[in-house]
């Protein structure tokens, strides 16, 4: 008999409540900072509150959930499953995927904490993939060798509408920030291998935006090649930016169906609002 086998992520994910629930998937609230004070995505403040205090001022960071806060997820699951599978954002990104993994060594094999180098959508797409394997009986181990395989088969590209964030969390300098600000440089950031590097710097959002529909075309024509691919939209902010995005996306992939996810408060604390994001990866249901 197969063993019965949880999939919890983070809410880097950008899978919100509902989507959890209708999948049947679990999911690990990641902590914000705001003026000094704790607060859990989802749990204790939305993204109105949030997006009205950020545009008021407030000092923003984020944090990795504690070993209390997993014990707190992980053991009623072990109550209830044989198994807990664990796909938190990236270990380029963040030091709570190696914390996690120590913590699991005391579960006596039972907790997996898998490390497919992802975040956002392609972080998504991992956990809904985790939870068919799961549904259609393979094990653990299995599932967590696919993520770990699949895990490169993806690519963030994200351009950011102010620097502001990216020099308080030291991303980009000072002196850079402002000469960026007087410019209207919009740098395009981008994720693969599970950390964050610059892509290209533009004048203006619809040049990044141009540069990252060129980005997602090389990558489909070369990364890709031949292999059946799922592009995601992002976005931080407004609801209407991110399908105006989205509908630029699906112009340029007639081919595809583009959907489009808001991305995560804890990533917001970097990038701002108004940034727009994209994820390409490799389609499972496409083979």
């Amino acid at each position: 008999m197969s063993a019965s086998i949880a999939i919890v992520t983070d809410t880097n994910s950008g899978i919100s409540q509902e989507q959890a629930q209708a999948q049947n998937i679990y999911r690990m609230p990641m902590p914000v900072i705001l003026d000094g004070e704790v607060y859990f995505e989802d749990v204790t403040i939305d993204s109105t509150e949030f997006y009205y205090r950020l545009r008021n001022g407030a000092d923003v960071k984020t944090s990795q959930p504690s070993p209390g806060d997993l014990i707190e997820a992980w053991e009623p699951l072990l109550r209830r499953f044989d198994e807990v599978i664990y796909i938190p954002m990236s270990s380029g990104l963040s030091g709570g995927c190696d914390a996690a993994r120590m913590l699991a060594a005391d579960y006596d094999g039972r907790v997996h904490v898998v490390d497919n180098h992802r975040i956002s959508v392609t972080l998504r797409q991992s956990a809904m993939e985790a939870k068919y394997l799961a549904d259609i009986g393979r094990s653990a181990e299995e599932i967590v060798r696919y993520l770990e395989q699949d895990g490169p088969e993806s690519a963030i590209y994200i351009a950011v509408n102010t620097l502001e964030l990216l020099k308080k969390s030291g991303r980009v300098t000072a002196a850079g920030a402002a000469i960026g600000t007087v410019l209207q440089i919009k740098p395009v950031l981008q994720i693969q291998g599970g950390k964050l590097d610059a892509y290209r710097k533009t004048r203006g959002m619809k040049a990044a935006m141009a540069a990252i529909i060129d980005g997602l075309a090389h990558d489909r024509a070369v990364r890709f090649a031949g292999k059946p691919v799922i592009i995601r939209a992002a976005y931080t902010g407004d609801e209407e930016l991110g399908e105006q995005w989205r509908l630029t996306l699906q112009r340029a992939f007639p081919d595809l169906v583009i959907e489009k996810d808001p991305l995560p408060l804890s990533i917001a604390c970097h990038t701002g609002e108004g940034a727009l994001g994209v994820g390409i990866m490799r389609d499972m249901w496409g083979l």
